[in-house]
């Protein structure tokens, strides 16, 4: 859920943690990436998520510019999402986060199979 104190702050820094600042959104901007992505994609590659809560994160993205939804009229119903030039353009500060954590982290976690 947005949090409208902190996307509505004077301050630029607070506004962007408002924008993409909870657990789910950077998860989903870096499942996405520079591709097209069906929603059952989406919900197959994070399944720690829930259907609600992806459709909601999904939703303020879009309202955020972040992402494109482009919804199908066919049966079943098929929408696919991908990043906007201001969602690519948020692709490097995740890498930046990736990289400070890797340089940073004191517990070695096995890898076992994909990051989502």
């Amino acid at each position: 859920m947005r949090d409208d104190n902190f996307c509505n702050s004077n301050c630029p820094f607070t506004r962007a943690i408002g924008t993409i600042g909870n657990k789910w959104k950077p998860i989903i901007l870096n499942v996405i990436k520079d591709r097209t992505v069906r929603f059952g994609q989406l919900d197959a590659i994070i399944p720690i998520i829930t259907r609600k809560v992806l459709t909601e994160q999904l939703k303020e993205l879009e309202e955020d510019g972040i992402i494109n939804r482009v919804a199908y009229k066919e049966l079943p119903p098929r929408v696919e999402y991908s990043l906007t030039e201001k969602g690519l353009a948020f692709l490097p500060i995740l890498e930046q986060i990736k990289e400070w954590n890797l340089k940073f982290e004191i517990i070695s976690i096995p890898n076992e199979g994909a990051c989502i």
